[in-house]
């Protein structure tokens, strides 16, 4: 297990740093399975072809079925390779939306890939592996036609049949054509990872900055806060402004990052509300604790056009907890726990 305060980066190495995320655009060819992707949107790249079933990704709250968030790439010493998977619910009605996380690993010799690095495949699945042609789950449920199509359940079969399957069922090479209009997944991205800077090296920058302006510009003048009225302000501040201050203080040293990765560190919360307690958390299925490993910012909402979607997706962010041991589940996917921190009331 690993130290305490060091968090294992997605390189696998230990890292006393957070590791920033931030969303680009990659060719498709990137973000298959065969290259351990980190990234958002578009169909899972799964790690282990042992997929779970449909049953295990439906809301629990309207019964419909999750769609794919993000993923995140994170081997570990005793994980050659492993990948933590998050799906959400999309639909705007649904009383209770729901979250999922999966983890995936294997080691270095298993059933799915090459042991030396796999050249870049064209996109598409494996062979022999049945998907869902509409979120790239498990596709057990098959056209009754053409035999081609495969889909996770009948929702996602009516609306491929809706979207022009019943144009091209049967046509040769039609049955896996681009199902884009259907518009239901969330636009895909490449997650790239890089270390934060420190609050003290951004402030050396910025305090350069001042130094530089304040000798070109010696006529400036500054405006002085007593003492007194300074102890004035911090009394006002309350634990709720302190929280999300520091928040805000963080991300403007990186605005664009959507992902803060720290295994075994300490979140970043955006509302002293709802902090789970540690009872809060439940140990992983094999008995171990769980500990934080990453967290998403609400700044990923901004390229999910979920207003194209017709949908109300919103957090402040998403706290994703694991095994602290990394348990050993052969090739099934693995439950972990996710924690939802809102905005408080104030905040909005």
């Amino acid at each position: 297990m690993a130290d305490p305060g060091l968090a294992m980066a997605p390189s696998g190495e230990l890292s006393a740093s957070v590791e920033l995320g931030f969303v680009e655009r990659a060719a498709p060819a990137r973000l298959l399975s065969s290259q351990f992707p980190s990234k958002v949107g578009g169909r899972p790249a799964w790690l282990s072809l042992q997929l779970p079933g449909p049953e295990r990704l439906q809301c629990g709250g309207c019964a419909r079925p999750l769609l794919f968030l993000l993923q995140v790439y994170a081997p570990r010493v005793r994980a050659f390779h492993r990948a933590l998977f998050i799906f959400c619910c999309a639909f705007p009605a649904c009383p209770r939306r729901r979250f999922a996380v999966y983890r995936s690993q294997l080691g270095r010799i298993n059933d799915f890939y090459s042991a030396e690095p796999e050249p870049e495949a064209p996109p598409g699945p494996r062979p022999g592996l049945r998907l869902c042609r509409v979120c790239g789950a498990s596709g057990p449920k098959s056209c009754s036609r053409c035999r081609q199509a495969h889909y996770c359940g009948k929702e996602h079969q009516r609306l491929d049949w809706r979207a022009g399957h019943r144009v091209a069922c049967g046509r040769p090479g039609e049955a896996d054509s681009n199902l884009s209009s259907l518009n239901i997944l969330f636009p895909e991205f490449e997650l790239v990872m890089e270390l934060e800077e420190s609050e003290d090296q951004k402030l050396g920058d910025l305090n350069k900055c001042v130094e530089s302006l304040s000798a070109t510009h010696s006529d400036c003048v500054t405006e002085t806060i007593d003492e007194q009225e300074l102890e004035a302000m911090a009394k006002h501040e309350s634990k709720e402004d302190h929280i999300f201050a520091k928040f805000r203080r963080r991300m403007a040293l990186a605005p664009d990052q959507v992902l803060r990765y720290c295994r075994g560190g300490s979140p970043l919360w955006v509302s002293g509300e709802t902090i789970p307690s540690t009872s809060d958390i439940p140990n992983c299925s094999c008995g171990a604790k769980r500990e934080f490993e990453f967290q998403v910012l609400p700044q990923l909402l901004n390229h999910l056009k979920v207003d194209c979607l017709g949908e109300s997706l919103d957090w402040g962010t998403l706290i994703v907890y694991t095994c602290e041991e990394s348990c050993d589940h052969g090739n099934e996917y693995s439950a972990e726990f996710l924690w939802k921190q809102d905005f408080s009331a104030d905040q909005l």
